[in-house]
C-alpha cells in the first residue's frame, strides 16, 4: 500500500492508513514532501515506526500524480501491478453482487502476484465523505448535539474534503447545520472546484443509495472564508505559537498555528456575532498537533520566546 501526506493533516490521515495497512499485513510506503528532520520527532517519528518513508524534493511532490505514480512504478518493477484506489472503488462499486471485498475485483486483478494500491493525499477522494458523514451521524444523537438545534461548524480545511463532508452528512440526514470552512492551502475558486467535483463524484457513486440528495448540493453547500491573518500555507506568524499556547492554558485545548488555531479564532469571530439564542457555534478539532514538534525544530525562535510558567491567575 503506498500513500503520501502533503503536510500535517494529512499526515494524519496517511498514519491511519499505515496503521490500518501495518495491522492487516499490508507494506506501507510513505512520501513526505521536503527533507528529513535533523532529529526524527512527531509524525515523522511515529511514521518510521509503521511505514518505509521516502522525502520527496518539494519540485518533484508539486506534480504529485506523476511523483505517486513513478514511485509506484519503481516498487512495483516486473513483478507487480499498479492501481489507484479510486479504480478499486470505481470496480467495486459497479458490481451488483455485494458478497466480494472489493480488493477482489476486476480493477484489483492481475497476472502479477503482487499488487501496489496508491492512496491520494489529505483524503480527497469521494470514499472519504462517508466517514464524514458517519460523524454527523453520530454527532446528532441527542444525548450529543441533538437533531432539533441549528448549528454553526467551523473547521480548518487543507484539501477542503472535511468540510465537504460534514456539509454532506447535514444535507443527507436534514439537519439543520450549516458549515463555514477557513481555506488554508488554496483559493477560493480552488476549493469551489474542489467542492464541485467531491459532490459530482458523491451523486454518482451513491445518491442511488441514499434517498436524501437534493439538487441543494449544486448551489455550493460549504461556506468557504479566508483565514484571519492570510499567509502562504504552511507558515507561522509572529505571535501565533503563544496563542496557541494561551488556549492550551486557558481551556485545555491544544491548537497549532498550521491548522486548528484558523479555526479558533473563526469560531471565536462567529460566537461573538451570534444573537443569543441563535445558532450554536461548534469547532471540530481535526488534529495536527503533533506538527509543533516540526514547527519547534523549523521555528525555534517562536518557541524559545514561550513563557515556561503558568500565570498567576492558573496558579504555579
Amino acid at each position: 500500500m503506498w500513500s503520501h501526506a502533503e503536510a500535517v493533516k494529512a499526515h494524519i490521515q496517511q498514519l491511519l492508513v499505515a496503521v490500518s495497512c501495518s495491522e492487516r499485513g499490508l507494506k506501507p510506503h510513505l512520501l513526505l514532501r521536503g527533507e528529513q528532520p535533523e532529529i526524527l520527532t512527531g509524525y515523522n517519528l511515529i511514521s518510521t515506526m509503521y511505514g518505509s518513508v521516502t522525502y520527496v524534493p518539494r519540485s518533484l511532490y508539486a506534480n504529485r500524480e506523476k511523483m505517486l505514480k513513478s514511485h509506484a512504478d519503481d516498487l512495483a518493477g516486473s513483478s507487480s501491478s499498479v492501481v489507484w484506489f479510486d479504480d478499486i472503488l470505481e470496480a467495486s462499486l459497479r458490481e451488483d453482487d455485494g458478497s466480494q471485498n472489493f480488493l477482489q475485483k476486476d480493477a484489483w486483478k492481475s497476472d502479477r502476484p503482487r499488487k501496489i494500491a496508491i492512496v491520494n493525499e489529505g483524503a480527497g477522494d469521494v470514499v472519504a465523505l462517508l466517514g464524514l458523514i458517519r460523524l454527523v451521524q453520530y454527532l446528532s444523537q441527542n444525548h450529543l448535539l441533538g437533531k432539533e438545534r441549528p448549528l454553526r461548524f467551523v473547521v480548518d480545511s487543507g484539501t477542503g474534503t472535511t468540510a465537504v463532508g460534514l456539509a454532506l452528512g447535514a444535507i443527507c440526514l436534514g439537519l439543520p447545520w450549516e458549515v463555514t470552512a477557513v481555506m488554508l492551502a488554496d483559493t477560493v475558486d480552488g476549493y469551489r472546484h474542489q467542492e464541485k467535483r467531491l459532490i459530482s463524484d458523491f451523486k454518482r457513486h451513491f445518491c442511488s443509495q441514499i434517498d436524501s440528495c437534493f439538487d441543494e448540493m449544486d448551489k455550493g453547500i460549504v461556506h468557504w472564508v479566508e483565514r484571519r491573518h492570510p499567509r502562504k500555507f504552511g507558515n507561522v506568524l509572529e505571535g501565533e505559537v503563544e496563542a496557541c499556547q494561551h488556549i492550551a492554558q486557558q481551556t485545555g485545548i491544544l491548537v497549532d498555528p498550521v491548522y486548528t488555531l484558523a479555526a479558533w479564532e473563526m469560531a471565536t469571530i462567529l460566537r461573538e456575532q451570534e444573537a443569543e439564542g441563535g445558532a450554536m457555534v461548534v469547532m471540530i478539532h481535526t488534529g495536527g498537533t503533533l506538527g509543533l514538534f516540526g514547527l519547534a525544530q523549523r521555528y525555534r525562535s517562536y518557541f524559545s520566546n514561550l513563557k515556561t510558567g503558568l500565570s498567576k491567575s492558573r496558579g504555579s
